[in-house]
């Protein structure tokens, strides 16, 4: 799987099981931290989540992280956060910062962009009312058909992807208020065995600021997690 290095730190998400070693192999080519799916687009937790986040710290990650993907048709947002974040908490998983994953219109997600908007903002506010770091995972082929020109969640760190093998956020155009990102899925694939999508993290401060489109930033509605590194 080749890739354009640059400066900066190396991750995976993970949606399949992965054993200590599988992890600690990847560690070894340079991973550092990992970003394990903990809730799935069917409503129900990821039964491999706790196993998961055991062995990315097992394995020497420096930082982890989980990932909510909601279901828009099951409806009470509210629930589903709070599926994850008390399974986390009976099951002592040590985790850093929770991302939404807001992906899949059309096939998760309903026609209507404004009731979109509705449910993703209860879901922010539910995961803020249990004191979840949040970062957003979405591009803007996802967020724009899925929330319009809502900005609601510009508030909150980004994740997104452009699988071109480059570790750089030179591809990045602004959207859905984001000026700028904090994490990018540059490539997907087998890695150590275990399909992975492949991750790069920049240090805010090495992040350059891109002008934003011409129109208002309407709905920005939380202080923002912008310094924090995944899992910090």
């Amino acid at each position: 799987m080749g890739s354009t290095e640059s400066p900066g730190i190396k991750g995976i998400e993970l949606s399949k099981p992965a054993s200590t070693t599988a992890l600690g192999s990847m560690r070894s080519q340079g991973v550092s931290f990992a970003i394990v799916r903990g809730y799935r687009s069917t409503s129900t937790v990821d039964p491999n989540l706790a196993a998961n986040v055991a062995n990315a710290w097992a394995a020497g990650m420096a930082h982890v992280d989980v990932y909510h993907t909601p279901s828009f048709s099951s409806g009470n947002p509210a629930r589903q956060v709070n599926a994850l974040v008390n399974y986390l908490k009976v099951n002592n998983v040590k985790y850093g910062q929770m991302w939404l994953n807001i992906e899949g219109p059309g096939a998760y997600w309903g026609d209507d962009t404004a009731a979109n908007a509705d449910f993703i903002a209860e879901l922010f506010n539910e995961m803020r009312s249990n004191g979840v770091h949040l970062g957003i995972r979405t591009s803007a082929s996802q967020w724009e058909p899925i929330a319009g020109s809502w900005t609601g969640g510009s508030a909150y760190p980004l994740w997104y992807k452009q699988t071109d093998s480059k570790q750089t956020f030179d591809d990045f155009t602004p959207f859905g208020g984001w000026t700028k990102p904090n994490i990018k899925t540059y490539d997907e694939g087998e890695l150590a065995g275990v399909g992975v999508e492949r991750l790069w993290y920049l240090r805010p401060q090495q992040i350059p600021r891109i002008a934003p489109p011409t129109r208002s930033r309407h709905g920005r509605t939380a202080t923002a997690d912008r310094g924090r590194p995944p899992g910090g």
